[in-house]
C-alpha cells in the first residue's frame, strides 16, 4: 500500500514538522482471528476502514521477513501512517490513542491498560484452542470457563457495579470497553450461558454491541473473522511451520 504525506509546517516557538497522512491501514496476517482480531475490532470501533493481506504460504511470510518488515519475526504486523508496526499491545496502544480510545489522562489510561491486559490474558487461552489435542481441548475449555467465570469476569462486574457508569473508564467509550466484549463473545462461544450471575456484564454486552461502529462490525460481512476452523489451523501451522509445536497458537 502507498501511504501519501503532505507535510504542514508549523511555527510555535520554532519549526515544528507534522505530518498528515492518507491511505487506509493494511494489516498482515491470516485470514482468521488469532492476535489481529482485537485490532481488527479497534479499528472497526473507532470507525477506520482497514485493507487486509492474508497470509497463505510460507513464502509470503518470508517476502516479509527478507524485507525487514517483521522487527520480531512475527505477525501481525500493520502498515499505518507510514509505518510499518508489529507487536499486538503496542499497535493497539497506537490506535487506541489516536482514536481518543485511551482515556483523558494517564491515570485512566494505566486503568484502561489493566483491564485490557486482563481480557488479553483470557483470550489467549481461547486462541490456543485450536490447536490443541482433543484431549487437551476439554481440560482447556474447563480452564477457560473457570477463570473466565472466578477470575477475569467478577472483575469487571465489580468495576461496573462500583461506578455505576457505561464504561469501564471515564464514563466514556474506550479500547478496554472494547475488548472486554471481544473477549465475553469469545467465551460465550464456548459457554452460552458464561454470564449467567453478572447481570452487570449482560447489560454491558447489549449496551456496548449497539454502539454503531460495533453493531456495524458484528454484522454478516464485515471483516470480523468466525470462530477457527481447522482450515485456519492448518494455513497456520503450514506458514509459521508449526508442525513440531502443536500447543503454540501464532
Amino acid at each position: 500500500m502507498s501511504v501519501h504525506k503532505c507535510k504542514v509546517f508549523l511555527h510555535n516557538n520554532g519549526n515544528q514538522e507534522a505530518e498528515i497522512m492518507s491511505g487506509k491501514p493494511k494489516l498482515y496476517y491470516f485470514d482468521g482471528r488469532g492476535k489481529m482480531e482485537s485490532i481488527r475490532w479497534l479499528l472497526a470501533a473507532a470507525g477506520v476502514e482497514f485493507e487486509e493481506e492474508f497470509l497463505e504460504t510460507r513464502e509470503q511470510y518470508e517476502k516479509l521477513l527478507q524485507d525487514g518488515f517483521l522487527l520480531f519475526q512475527q505477525v501481525p504486523l500493520v502498515e499505518m501512517d507510514g509505518m510499518k508496526m508489529v507487536q499486538t499491545r503496542a499497535i493497539l496502544s497506537y490506535i487506541a490513542a489516536k482514536h481518543n480510545l485511551y482515556g483523558k489522562d494517564l491515570k485512566e489510561r494505566a486503568l484502561i491498560d489493566m483491564y485490557a491486559e486482563g481480557t488479553t490474558d483470557l483470550m489467549v487461552l481461547i486462541m490456543m484452542y485450536p490447536f490443541l489435542t482433543p484431549e487437551d481441548k476439554e481440560k482447556q475449555l474447563a480452564t477457560i470457563i473457570k477463570k473466565a467465570t472466578q477470575r477475569y469476569f467478577p472483575v469487571y462486574e465489580k468495576v461496573l457495579k462500583g461506578h455505576g457508569e457505561d464504561f469501564l473508564v471515564g464514563n466514556q467509550f474506550s479500547w478496554a470497553d472494547v475488548q472486554l466484549l471481544e473477549a465475553i463473545l469469545m467465551v460465550e462461544e464456548k459457554s452460552s450461558s458464561v454470564l449467567a450471575d453478572f447481570p452487570h456484564l449482560q447489560a454491558f454486552k447489549e449496551r456496548i454491541s449497539n454502539i454503531p461502529t460495533i453493531k456495524n462490525f458484528l454484522e454478516p460481512g464485515s471483516q470480523r473473522k468466525p470462530v477457527p476452523d481447522e482450515r485456519y489451523v492448518e494455513t497456520v501451522r503450514r506458514v509459521l511451520q508449526m508442525y513440531h509445536n502443536m500447543s503454540a497458537s501464532p
